[in-house]
């Protein structure tokens, strides 16, 4: 568990100055995402560039209970859709327990 929090501190100090999104959910979800975090970040971007976005995801960690998905620029509304929508079709993800996305 330290591991987690020194990493999760690492990652909040490497990307303090980018834009985030952030995801509450539980523990179960937390743990399902972050396991192949480089997977979901490349499926993430590949369906951000499949709509001509300018935004793309760079990171995965986790805080607490909260997923944060950093990106190069703020995140407009369809971009929250789609990082939203994406998470919610995750094969072992409660759907359920995510609420929507939002800026950090």
């Amino acid at each position: 568990m330290r591991t987690r929090l020194l990493d999760s501190m690492w990652y909040h100090n490497l990307t303090r100055h980018l834009p985030k999104i952030l995801l509450l959910l539980n523990y179960k979800n937390l743990e399902a995402i972050i396991s192949q975090a480089k997977k979901h970040i490349a499926n993430i971007n590949c369906l951000l560039k499949g709509v001509r976005s300018e935004i793309s995801a760079n990171f995965i960690y986790s805080n607490n209970n909260r997923v944060i998905i950093t990106t190069n620029k703020a995140a407009a509304v369809s971009g929250l859709k789609i990082i939203g929508k994406y998470v919610k079709d995750i094969d072992n993800v409660n759907s359920e327990s995510i609420l929507s996305p939002h800026l950090l």
